[in-house]
């Protein structure tokens, strides 16, 4: 009990706790589990969210600190913009992969993770390493590349705003548009899309990946452009692989994703006062985070059961 209730006061127990540790660390897996999602919605697996958000961290990253002298008003969309370019660029190699030889993205965008990770890190000790050259990070940016923040006193950025404004243009572009009902028919079944609906899969399929991947980017700008004020080696705690368990919690619904990017970025704010507060490990809440997503898969897995067997003798 003492634990548990470390971990609610880290995620919710004062208004700091709230707005500038769980939705700050919700931000990221808002922005990837949308990535995910869109991805997956068209059968596309995506697992390069990581990859994809470190390119579009590196490139906002440049941007800032080439162009520190620029006004705000120009530099943060400048950073957003070149965070977006950078993360489809990335997930554009896997696209063109699979388009024209067939290459699996399960194993092409692992694979580009890591050779995001080296290239990150390849930056952060050559041309962008600070100049004592004493740390594996840039220089900080200037104040003007510092994504403002919503709230007087708290650290909650403009990055949680984008989120919420791309959860719902996305869930209405999926339900609503002519371009998102493709998407949804190439996921249910690229061959009867193909040949029923006239749909052009391979085409849709490249624009999903670049879609994907413009979101991941998004994420890997808002984190150094809203926390960090630097490129630095590790700047993802692998929020590209948790990003897959807020999309599956939320069953691919970008409305649903905004409630489970909190419920995980709870979990993460509150498993440092759980260790702190509790000497409790503050790995612990990653077993809470594997229970979570298995329980609700056996939830899925049981009501599935029972709808079969009712269909069962209905059959019959």
């Amino acid at each position: 009990m003492e634990a548990l209730a470390a971990l609610w006061d880290g995620a919710f127990g004062s208004p700091f706790a709230f707005w500038s540790a769980t939705l700050v660390r919700a931000t990221p897996l808002l922005l990837l589990g949308l990535a995910v999602a869109v991805a997956f919605r068209a059968g596309v697996l995506n697992i390069g969210a990581e990859g994809q958000l470190l390119l579009g961290a590196a490139a906002a990253a440049a941007v800032a600190l080439a162009f520190g002298d620029a006004p705000r008003l120009v530099l943060v969309p400048a950073m957003v913009l070149v965070g977006a370019l950078a993360g489809a660029a990335w997930s554009g190699i896997a696209a063109l992969l699979r388009r024209r030889y067939g290459v699996l993205e399960v194993i092409s965008t692992i694979m580009l993770n890591f050779v995001a990770a080296a290239m990150v890190s390849w930056l952060v000790r050559g041309p962008m390493q600070e100049p004592t050259r004493v740390y594996p990070q840039s220089s900080s940016f200037a104040d003007a590349a510092h994504w403002p923040f919503l709230l007087n006193g708290q650290r909650l950025h403009l990055g949680f705003a984008l989120g919420v404004l791309a959860a719902w243009g996305l869930w209405w572009w999926l339900e609503h548009s002519a371009a998102g009902f493709r998407v949804r028919a190439v996921g249910g079944g690229a061959r009867a899309a193909a040949s029923a609906g006239g749909v052009d899969v391979g085409r849709t399929i490249s624009r999903v990946f670049l879609l994907s991947g413009a979101l991941a980017g998004v994420a890997g700008a808002s984190e150094v452009g809203g926390v960090t004020w630097a490129l630095y080696e590790g700047l993802s705690p692998g929020y590209g692989y948790t990003a897959i368990a807020v999309a599956l919690l939320a069953r691919l619904d970008p409305r649903w994703i905004l409630v489970t990017a909190v419920f995980f970025g709870a979990l993460d704010a509150g498993a440092a006062a759980m260790q702190r507060d509790a000497q409790v490990p503050s790995v612990v809440v990653q077993i809470v985070v594997a229970l979570v997503v298995l329980a609700v898969l056996a939830a899925r897995y049981v009501h599935a059961r029972r709808l079969a067997q009712r269909a069962a003798p209905e059959t019959a």
